[in-house]
Order: structure tokens, then C-alpha cells, then sequence
């Protein structure tokens, strides 16, 4: 059984966990983002549908994220007592859940991706039908990914529970180097093929997917004959976990929905401004799921570093006192603060000075350019918010305390992002009122993580948080 070295949260070691997650938290955002590059040379239309379908697509995964999230706040803290094999177990579980629910997602996404897609792009309306058709073209054919996307968020849950982000860089740059080599050339062909159009962009994440997935099954493999005699890691499904995991994953579950409920809202109104609105609200948007996984990449580390903290304090090889835990865990909590926050105002800057040129990175079309700024300096402004509210997500999220993220969550989503999103619809004010209501959002976030972070309630010790 491997000894675990109790850690302060420095910077070095924030870095250490930090830098080698932010390409793995970034796989399934850089996989739409690559598609809106090559997808938005074909135009206004192809890109609308890939934001309805893409927007479709990544809320089904995120609703699901309690399968990373979860995972490493139970297996951080089991690694943080000294005991690596149940803390491996915990991925082992997790991934047969992933497999369980990936298949019904699978199943009941190809029964509602015609309904669904149609309401989203406003088919029925001038250009809405020529965008459905293309959104659940491209949709039938990524859903078949989405058992592959919940093993691999399963498997990044556990690793990093353990404080291996090395082994997921490695196996998401396999992923996304492939798929960045075959999505231009299924979409646009080669030789004397003209390509799939936009559904050859679906195509080229789905084999992306296997190839990833596939690592993650075989890391198991590789832990379990590593695993000590007298302490295996236990393949079969052990209910005791997994309706532990149940628990924890219905508020991260409910918390997920407030963010599902909000962003297909947002698109669902760009839709009904017209293509070039929502192609525009969807460039901007990629780019903000985009940056909110850069900034969540500290909150990453902090997950993995506050439950070791707190799980040191418990039974095993590497326990210690609860105060020393708790207060350890606390010291992570400030610093990653900290880092959120500078890292937030980096990117403000950032994204200012390249206004000028990165939307047209993303599309040549004119009129969808000339919507891009009503969303743009929202989206700029609000970085350094991101950054604070992201990195004690992080903390919260490493300490087990689910079912406050999951209350405040709700609130701010039902007094912030949907009431102005649906008034800019009524009122006529476009994606500057959908970016309002985003903006809404964050702040009371900050407002409420920030004072939960001060209270210091969150800081519960044990090897497994009652």
C-alpha cells in the first residue's frame, strides 16, 4: 500500500495536478470548438446546427458529470487515507454506472434527437427547418459516443482522486490529435470525395471517443494487477458504492440541471433571434466552456488536494488529527482562491485584445460577425468572476459538499440566468440579454460559494464524509 505525502496546496503542486488536467477537462469543449472552426467555414446554416446539436450534446455529458466529480471527491479521500485500492474501486464502480447510464442515454437520445432538435433551432420559422435537420443529423451520430465520453469521465474521476492527471493528458492528446486529423477531412473529403458535410464532424469525435475510452478501460486493468494480494481492487459491481455514489451524484445531478436548464434556454432564444444570432452565441459560447475548463483546471487540483487534506484526517496508513486536516484543507482553499482570480483577470485581458481577430477565426460569414460583439464583452468582463467562482467550486466539490453547490446552483439559475434569458425574448434584446443573464448568474454564485468558503463549514474530516 503506497504512502501519501500530506501537501500544503502551493503553487508548485496545484501546478503539478493543474497543467497536465486542463487538456483532459478541455477534451469535450475542444472537440465542439475544433468542429465550429471547420464546421463554420461551411456556413451560417451547417454552424447553427452544430450549435443546437453541440449545446444538446454537451448538457447530456455535463448532466453526467457527477461521474468525475463525485469519483474524486470519494476516491480523493480514501487515497488521502492510505488506501489506493479502494479508492481505485471507486473508478471501477463508477465506470460500470457510466456504462449503465451511457446506454440509456444512447437509447433515449435517438428516440428524442428529431422532437428536441426541432424546438431548440425554432423549426417551423424562416431558416429553423433547415437548421433542425442538420442539428439532429449531426446529433443521432455523436450520441453514439456517449456511453465512451461517461467512461472517460468516470476514469478521469478516480485518477484524479489519486493525483494522476499524467496518465489522462496522455490518452485525451491521443483523442483530440485524432480527431483533429479527421474532422476536416470528413467533413470537407479528400481527393475526389467531397466529405460528409456536417455530420463527418460527429463522425471523427465518436472514433475520437473509442480510442479514449479504450486508455481509461486498460488503466484499470493495469491498477488492479498492481493492486497488493491482500487488498484488490474489486471488479465486479459492489452495490454498498455504488448507492453511495447514487447519493452523492442526485445533488451533483440536480446541480447540473440548473446549468442544463440554463444554457439550452440561452440557445433555444439565440435560435429564435435568427441563424446569424445563434451561430454568433454559439462561437462566443464554445469559447466560454472553453475557458471556464482552463480556469477549472486549478479547481481540479484543489479537488483532488482538499480531500486528501480532509481524508488524512480519517482512519488508515496516513491518518492524522481532523484540525490539521481541515486547516490544510483551508490553506488550499485560500490559495487556489488566489490563482482563480489572477488567472480570471489574464483572461479578461486576453479575450479584450483579441477581439479584433478570433471571431474570425471561427467564421468568415458577415452578418453572423456583426452579432458577435453583443456577447463578446460580457463574455470578457465576467472572466475574473469566473475564475474566484470556479476554483472554490473546485474546493467545495473536493470536500463532498454537494448538496450546497446543488441549492445555490438552482437559485441562481431561477432568479438570475432564466429570468432575463426569456425576457430578452420578450423584450426584444437579443444576445446582449441572454449574456446579462449569465452574468446574473456568476455573480450570485460568487456571492454564495464566497460565503460558504468563509464559513469553513465544508471542511469535514474522514476518510468518507458523512
Amino acid at each position: 500500500m503506497s504512502s501519501v505525502r500530506r501537501s500544503s496546496g502551493g503553487a508548485r503542486e496545484v501546478l503539478h495536478l493543474a497543467v497536465p488536467a486542463l487538456p483532459v477537462l478541455a477534451a469535450e469543449p475542444l472537440y465542439v470548438l475544433v468542429d465550429t472552426a471547420v464546421v463554420g467555414r461551411l456556413g451560417a446554416v451547417p454552424l447553427a446546427g452544430l450549435a443546437v446539436a453541440g449545446v444538446l450534446f454537451s448538457q447530456v455529458t455535463t448532466q453526467l458529470n457527477f461521474l468525475s466529480y463525485g469519483t474524486t471527491a470519494r476516491a480523493s479521500r480514501l487515497h488521502g487515507a492510505g488506501r489506493r485500492s479502494d479508492a481505485v474501486t471507486e473508478g471501477v464502480q463508477a465506470t460500470w454506472m457510466a456504462l449503465g447510464v451511457g446506454l440509456l442515454v444512447l437509447l433515449a437520445g435517438q428516440l428524442l434527437a428529431g422532437p428536441v432538435s426541432g424546438v431548440l433551432a425554432g423549426a417551423g420559422t424562416p431558416g429553423g427547418d433547415a437548421v433542425a435537420a442538420g442539428a439532429e443529423s449531426w446529433l443521432r451520430i455523436a450520441l453514439c459516443g456517449a456511453p465512451l465520453v461517461l467512461v472517460t469521465l468516470a476514469g478521469n474521476g478516480w485518477m484524479r482522486g489519486v493525483q494522476d492527471t499524467v496518465r489522462p493528458l496522455r490518452y485525451v492528446i491521443a483523442g483530440n490529435g485524432l480527431s483533429a486529423l479527421l474532422c476536416p477531412l470528413l467533413v470537407f473529403g479528400v481527393g475526389g470525395w467531397d466529405g460528409w458535410g456536417l455530420e463527418g464532424s460527429a463522425v471523427a469525435n465518436v472514433v475520437a471517443q473509442t480510442v479514449t475510452a479504450g486508455f481509461f478501460l486498460r488503466a484499470l486493468h493495469v491498477e488492479r494487477a498492481a493492486a497488493p494480494a491482500g487488498d484488490p481492487v474489486r471488479l465486479r459491481p459492489v452495490p454498498s458504492v455504488l448507492r453511495a455514489q447514487a447519493v452523492l451524484g442526485r445533488d451533483l445531478l440536480l446541480r447540473t440541471l440548473g446549468f442544463q436548464a440554463c444554457f439550452l434556454s440561452a440557445t433555444a432564444v439565440a435560435a429564435r433571434f435568427g441563424a446569424p444570432s445563434v451561430a454568433a452565441h454559439q462561437i462566443v459560447l464554445q469559447l466560454w466552456v472553453f475557458q471556464s475548463l482552463v480556469l477549472d483546471s486549478v479547481a481540479i487540483a484543489a479537488q483532488a488536494l482538499v480531500g486528501s487534506a480532509l481524508g488524512s484526517s480519517g482512519s488508515g496508513p496516513a491518518a492524522g488529527s481532523g484540525s490539521d486536516g481541515a486547516a490544510r484543507a483551508r490553506a488550499v482553499a485560500a490559495r487556489v482562491t488566489r490563482y482563480g482570480l489572477v488567472l480570471g483577470v489574464g483572461f479578461g485581458v486576453l479575450f479584450a485584445a483579441l477581439y479584433p481577430v478570433l471571431p474570425g477565426v471561427f467564421t468568415s460569414d458577415l452578418s453572423v460577425l456583426a452579432v458577435v460583439p453583443a456577447a463578446w464583452w460580457f463574455f470578457a468582463g465576467l472572466q475574473p468572476i469566473a475564475g474566484v467562482v470556479f476554483a472554490l467550486d473546485g474546493v467545495l466539490l473536493g470536500a463532498g459538499d454537494a448538496a450546497f453547490l446543488r441549492t445555490t446552483t438552482l437559485i441562481a439559475a431561477l432568479l438570475g440566468f432564466l429570468p432575463l434569458i426569456w425576457a430578452s425574448l420578450v423584450l426584444d434584446w437579443g444576445l446582449a440579454g441572454i449574456w446579462a443573464g449569465l452574468s446574473a448568474f456568476m455573480v450570485i454564485r460568487l456571492v454564495a460559494v464566497g460565503q460558504r468558503a468563509r464559513s469553513g463549514k465544508w471542511a469535514v474530516t474522514g476518510a468518507v464524509r458523512v
